[in-house]
């Protein structure tokens, strides 16, 4: 398949191979076509995009079970001017997994991304209770470290393709604390803004003046006002002083929709700062189908209004219509 024009060539992404990050990157056909580049950590994807190493940097963003995943937004926030271009979402099954001829109850500690570890906190609970609980950078990662160091008595916790790529023993699949695990992947690039679909998603930084009873409220009236959804709130330290605070928010809707626009004008005159952080296409099957559906209703709605318009005494007549009343 070629790669479609705009498509980035080269691809940093959470590493190394068998993340959830490399099977969410690969179920996208146009990126999957792409030069892949693994990394260690989030930090790493964002630099090598800075460094112009890379022209995209493939993340996790948030999960459904163990929310924000806070390394990539404040990269977002706080990096240089790297803009979301998209989002993908996948179905999380996490498997633990160990050398073969390892059983669960010799496991003494286990491994894995603190993110996915959180997912399992159940399953650990009941089966696991005494085990040790280390960190990893990633989830293929963690087993990577188990395979390649001989690890005995250490388990991952990591997507089912680690244990085929390490050759580590699925002791057991699916240990997820909740069904319909899923998580929220972004594709970034520098200062590229995607064009509007119809159905799309515009997230910001806003940073107050001060830190000031209401200033929250004020932020997210300026959307209840002209009725714009919003799907994603968090609060980010700003890295500048203790209880410093900006406001991170996603809402329904395109940079070029005339009522967001107002809305940011809004915001952007009212306070500190405000920080552009993308406006892209809302993932899945659902949105190609949401997006097709409010296309037709737009194309009606532009139909309707010009007909009203033409009654307008000294309107032009549209074309193919006769002068009104005749």
């Amino acid at each position: 398949m070629a790669v479609a024009p705009g498509t980035p060539g080269r691809i940093a992404y959470l590493g190394p191979p068998g993340t959830f990050t490399e099977e969410a990157l690969v179920g996208e056909p146009d990126l999957a076509c792409g030069e892949h580049l693994a990394v260690a950590t989030i930090a790493d994807a964002f630099a090598a995009v800075a460094e112009a190493r890379v022209d995209a940097a493939f993340v996790p963003i948030e999960n459904s079970i163990e929310g924000p995943v806070n390394a990539t937004i404040d990269q977002l926030v706080f990096s240089d001017d790297l803009l979301v271009q998209r989002e993908v979402v996948l179905d999380v099954h996490i498997d633990l997994m160990a050398l073969p001829g390892t059983t669960v109850g010799s496991v003494r500690r286990v491994l894995s991304f603190p993110h996915a570890t959180a997912q399992c906190r159940a399953y650990l609970g009941e089966h696991l209770p005494d085990v040790e609980v280390g960190a990893a950078n990633s989830t293929a990662d963690a087993a990577r470290a188990v395979a390649e160091g001989r690890l005995e008595g250490v388990a991952a916790l990591a997507p089912p393709l680690a244990a085929r790529l390490y050759d580590l023993e699925v002791l057991a699949h699916g240990v997820e604390d909740f069904g319909g695990n899923q998580t929220r992947f972004v594709l970034v690039e520098p200062h590229r803004v995607p064009a509007p679909t119809g159905h799309d998603r515009t997230t910001l930084a806003c940073f107050q003046h001060s830190d000031r009873p209401g200033s929250l409220h004020a932020i997210l009236g300026q959307f209840a006002a002209r009725d714009l959804n919003l799907t994603f709130i968090e609060s980010r330290p700003t890295k500048q002083a203790l209880g410093e605070y900006c406001f991170v928010v996603t809402a329904d809707g395109h940079v070029t929709d005339e009522v967001l626009g107002d809305c940011l004008r809004a915001l952007h005159a009212d306070l500190g700062a405000v920080k552009l952080l993308g406006s892209y296409p809302v993932a899945g099957d659902a949105a190609d189908a949401r997006r097709e559906v409010l296309d037709a209703r737009r194309k009606e709605s532009s139909a309707w209004l010009e007909e009203i318009r033409s009654r307008v005494a000294g309107a032009p007549v549209p074309e193919g219509r006769g002068a009104p009343g005749r």
